[in-house]
């Protein structure tokens, strides 16, 4: 008798959003990165993301693969309305055209944003569950910063998400989600799936799930979990706390094998611990002066300056000056590097050429409301396409593009004027232009969490900034209008609240 293979449908619309920034992501920001359609979906085999890893079991189970579509991106801000309609389209249209499908794979972050949908994640799904019916499995792989909705629960399989942050573990991620669900199609389990959530939104300066936080407390207790009977995964998640959404909150997902009491027991469970840890998520924080005053009396460098407020791996644009002008009005001495984004400082300097003196009003020129550009003088000492290979992480394997670079020399400081935001994920983009952690004091970090890896084996100290922007290490420097209060961190004194739980039956009542 002949063996037919089965059919899976592989897609992926993946970018985690900010709702504070004023600029919408348009397709283009997507294409810097990569949007592949059709068999160019296939590019991504051998890479470190999470398709790379749902086509590696695809392969192992002799299954044919519907390609869909994959795009990516930076985070920044929500999504417009027509980019999004394109990538949908792009997802939704082999889809629509397919002679057969029986399975569908997924790989979406979980807190992107559109113009006009707060819950794309969940939109996708329902679009995806128009075409195909309630049947056929169809397991989504998230971010663990993920904002899961009660619509994802509902019209997903299973959810899984990372377990690992920084987060070294996408391609697994994407295996996971894929042998989950070829056991779905192999009659060997009925995942059945529990959602609780805690009224949490917290930054993610100290959510690593390695050493004592309560995020790596968590972790090492779900994977403890997902060795007993009947348990598929366990995801644990601390939300993104850069959009503004009504129901955010952070908690746990569990899949068990037909068995939905035990799934909400288990995310109850979970939540409850977060919310008993939950004050061992905020961070220490430091003025500009205080952290360099501090720096100095460390023997040795690279001391860390970790600006979080213009991360743009939480979706913030990059054009932040306000470590630089606390370093400028500090008269610093000591070798610093420091980055920007400021696409008509980096061309200004390319007209200059290397070698040249410039002046410029840099920073604050793709979002101004969270400060005021500051005029440098300094010496154009390089020049760049912003061409870089990622080395690990969510976008491991694939390139980055910072666009039309420069390096400039103001003093002691050597300034990164890129032209497009990327993601931090080790120090791709210092190295690529030749700036080196052993050859500075100190060193200007816009990310919350992935300089821990970066910088492990050389670095002296890191002092987590007190500065302004789209991604603040203290949320309470945001105004949120469509989260109702109270929530933590700011409601520190609120009750203990009533946790917020949705079950997937997963057919079992039919």
């Amino acid at each position: 008798m002949s063996h037919t293979p089965p059919r899976i449908a592989i897609g992926s619309i993946f970018q985690e959003s900010n709702e504070f920034v004023a600029v919408h992501t348009e397709l283009d920001l997507f294409r810097n990165t990569y949007v592949y359609e059709g068999d160019d979906l296939f590019q991504l085999a051998g890479t470190e993301v999470e398709i790379a890893g749902m086509l590696a079991v695809c392969k192992q189970e002799e299954a044919e693969v519907v390609p869909l579509a994959a795009a990516s991106c930076v985070p920044a801000g929500s999504l417009s309305d027509a980019c999004y309609g394109y990538l949908k389209e792009a997802v939704l249209s082999p889809l629509r055209d397919a002679d057969r499908v029986d399975g569908v794979l997924l790989s979406m972050h979980g807190s992107m944003t559109v113009v006009s949908e707060g819950d794309p994640e969940g939109d996708m799904l329902a679009a995806v569950r128009d075409l195909l019916g309630p049947d056929i499995p169809v397991v989504v792989t998230l971010d663990m910063h993920a904002h899961v909705t009660r619509r994802m629960v509902a019209l997903a399989t299973a959810l899984v998400a990372y377990t690992h942050y920084p987060h070294d573990d996408a391609y697994t991620t994407g295996e996971r989600g894929a042998r989950l669900l070829f056991s779905t199609l192999h009659g060997a389990i009925k995942p059945t799936m529990a959602l609780a959530k805690v009224p949490i939104l917290a930054v993610g300066c100290n959510g690593m799930t390695f050493g004592d936080g309560p995020m790596a407390h968590l972790e090492r207790r779900a994977r403890e979990l997902e060795t007993h009977d009947n348990m598929l995964s366990v995801s644990c998640f601390a939300i993104h706390p850069n959009n503004d959404q009504p129901d955010m909150g952070s908690g746990a997902v569990v899949v068990t094998d037909a068995d939905p009491d035990l799934a909400e027991e288990t995310a109850r469970s979970l939540a409850t611990e977060l919310w008993t840890r939950r004050h061992g998520l905020l961070p220490e924080v430091w003025s500009i002066e205080a952290a360099v005053t501090r720096g100095r009396a460390i023997e040795g460098g690279p001391i860390l300056l970790v600006d979080t407020a213009d991360c743009a791996g939480g979706g913030a644009p990059g054009d932040s000056v306000a470590l630089l002008r606390g370093l400028i009005s500090l008269n610093i001495t000591e070798r610093t590097f420091v980055m920007v984004v400021d696409p008509d400082a980096a061309q200004t300097c390319a007209d200059a050429g290397i070698g040249q003196q410039v002046s410029l009003k840099l920073g604050y020129h793709m979002d101004p409301a969270w400060g005021k550009p500051v005029t440098v003088n300094g010496n154009v000492r390089l020049l760049s396409d912003g061409r870089f290979l990622y080395t690990g992480g969510i976008f491991g394997g694939t390139w980055g593009a910072m666009g039309l670079s420069a390096v400039l020399q103001v003093g002691a400081i050597d300034i990164l004027i890129m032209s497009r935001p990327t993601y931090d994920w080790r120090d791709e983009q210092y190295r690529s232009v030749g700036l080196h952690a052993g050859q500075a004091k100190f060193i200007g970090i816009k990310n919350p969490m992935n300089y821990r890896y970066a910088y492990k084996d050389v670095a002296k100290a890191s002092f987590v900034l007190d500065t302004p922007g789209p991604t603040p290490a203290d949320i309470r420097r945001l105004s949120y209008k469509k989260r109702s209060r109270p929530f933590f961190p700011l409601d520190d004194e609120m009750d203990d609240p009533e946790i917020s739980v949705v079950v997937n039956q997963g057919g079992l009542n039919d």
